[in-house]
């Protein structure tokens, strides 16, 4: 039991999220993503799998470059340089009719030839590219990492506990009900994670001078694709109808951004989640809040 609290104890760092100013814990192994990630994005690249379309390859790597840009610069002057410092970012576009994007840790990220067809055109793209981005920003890969470690932890304990006091069956339907809590409890932390990544990639696209405003019409084409029935407390994405009303709700503030002339020294502090932040500064404020992007 005592050793099992040890390795509770044991996670990664805190780390105070940018732009939100949301704090969570660090997978221990978060030094290592990177180029864990780096590694695996280019095997999955020699698979072939990399588009032959020149122009629609070079708008990815145009529109990821002016993001990367960016939050670059907003990083660097915000407190977080030591952070800017670890991000070899990387687009590429694949030869695939998923309509679908990913990242991996330390800005490896890939957009799929079919969802071309549901953005449209560059700010669109750039929605969803920052989105992506914000994912690596975000640390959320960490994050889900080191949530999945203790709740992995958190249920032997519990099963240990069972046993040393005689508890049988009932312990073990004990230890598969906290099991399962466990499994409810990371699905809406990427909910979170996803609603994050929507406003934090909202406000990167307008620092590079893309109008957060297609949001919402890139969006309700994104849900005019149909998807998953699953119930939205089910699901690790938020439901196509809240996403839509979040973005909706935090496009004043990506605005200021966008006519500020992206992350000029008049850009303001983003603020969602509860927090407001520059930096690692933060104070209260009001609370805020399906695709297939991860």
């Amino acid at each position: 039991m005592s050793l099992a609290m040890m390795l509770l104890a044991s996670c990664g760092a805190s780390y105070t999220v940018p732009i939100t100013g949301r704090k969570h814990t660090l997978s221990s192994e978060d030094a290592q993503l990177p180029a864990l990630a780096a590694t695996e994005y280019q095997k999955y690249l020699s698979q072939g799998k990399i588009s032959t379309n020149q122009q629609a390859t070079q708008m990815v790597k145009r529109v990821g470059q002016r993001l990367a840009n960016a939050v670059d610069t907003y990083l660097r002057s915000n407190g977080y340089a030591a952070e800017a410092s670890t991000y070899q970012w990387e687009f590429n576009l694949l030869a695939d009719n998923q309509q679908n994007a990913f990242c991996m840790p330390g800005g490896k990220i890939a957009v799929y030839e079919g969802l071309l067809a549901v953005t449209q055109d560059e700010p669109s793209l750039a929605i969803v590219m920052g989105h992506e981005i914000a994912h690596a920003v975000a640390k959320h890969s960490s994050e889900q990492m080191a949530k999945k470690s203790n709740a992995s932890v958190g249920t032997q304990i519990f099963g240990a506990a069972a046993s040393a006091f005689g508890l049988g069956t009932v312990g073990e339907l004990a230890t598969t009900a906290l099991s399962y809590g466990a499994y409810f409890t990371n699905l809406h932390g990427s909910r979170k994670n996803e609603s994050e990544a929507d406003y934090m990639g909202l406000i990167f696209a307008a620092m590079a001078g893309y109008d957060p405003n297609v949001a919402v019409t890139f969006w309700q084409r994104m849900a005019a694709q149909g998807g998953s029935t699953t119930a939205s407390f089910l699901s690790t994405h938020p439901s196509d109808e809240k996403r839509i009303a979040d973005i909706k709700k935090h496009l004043p503030e990506a605005l200021k951004y966008y006519k500020a002339g992206g992350t000029s020294a008049a850009a303001p502090a983003a603020t969602t989640s509860g927090t407001k932040s520059t930096g690692n500064k933060k104070t209260r404020t009001k609370a805020s809040g399906s695709i297939r992007i991860k």
